[in-house]
């Protein structure tokens, strides 16, 4: 008979078990989820680093438009107080970024990123995911996260559901790009969408309210133009 085979947890990977099962334990949250059509944030994206000759990636269309939303729907920057009579709001925006390090799942921090250019949410971005794979971030890279980035589209899936981080008021989840054919007047047409799932923590919003926060970034990203300084 074999025996069992044991692998010691790293000290991340206990501390993130420990923080999703306090999280999931302590947090009700309500889960939406919808398609966003990225035809033209595909075409705007390849412009855009043709023209700079920069590296722009689809995350940071995302974590440029949830920095924006936040600012308009700024019970996403709340968290309850020590009391849980009361919401204080975070004056400073933070959009977190799930990376898969080789030493676990991290979640480095974009600070302001509705505040800034494309290009610059890009490069603090692409920074952070690098630090993150040489093991090289600090404490403070970690900080302010309201709202969570993470994406599983480069597995093939479809779409998911993740556990909000303790310290945030929601995650949103992307799914892989899907080819769909849709009926535009008399003609059919392939529309690229990507689903989006948003797990928001209902202590902090409601469903009414949670749901208008994920529409406005939909909007955003449906058309990208907005987001792009001019060339």
């Amino acid at each position: 008979m074999n025996a069992v085979k044991k692998i010691v947890l790293t000290r991340i990977q206990k501390l993130i078990g420990s923080l999703m099962y306090e999280s999931k334990l302590k947090k009700p949250c309500c889960y939406l989820s919808r398609d966003v059509k990225i035809k033209t944030l595909n075409r705007v994206r390849k412009a855009y680093c043709k023209e700079t000759k920069t590296r722009v990636t689809t995350n940071d269309f995302f974590i440029m438009a949830i920095g924006r939303s936040i600012k308009r729907f700024n019970l996403f920057a709340g968290y309850p107080d020590a009391s849980g009579s009361n919401l204080e709001i975070n004056p400073s925006i933070g959009v977190g970024l799930a990376v898969a390090a080789p030493h676990g799942l991290v979640v480095p921090v974009v600070r302001d990123p509705g505040d800034k250019t494309l290009g610059q949410v890009a490069a603090e971005s692409d920074g952070l995911v690098k630090k993150a794979r040489a093991r090289k971030l600090m404490p403070d890279d970690f900080d302010g996260a309201n709202v969570v980035l993470s994406g599983l589209g480069m597995y093939g899936i479809d779409s998911f559901l993740a556990i909000t981080p303790p310290a945030s008021a929601g995650i949103i989840s992307i799914g892989r790009f899907e080819d769909e054919l849709v009926i535009e007047g008399d003609e059919i047409q392939t529309c690229r969408t990507m689903s989006v799932s948003l797990a928001a923590d209902m202590r902090i919003v409601n469903e009414f309210y949670a749901a208008r926060f994920l529409a406005d970034v939909v909007e955003q990203l449906e058309n990208p133009e907005r987001l792009v300084e001019k060339l």
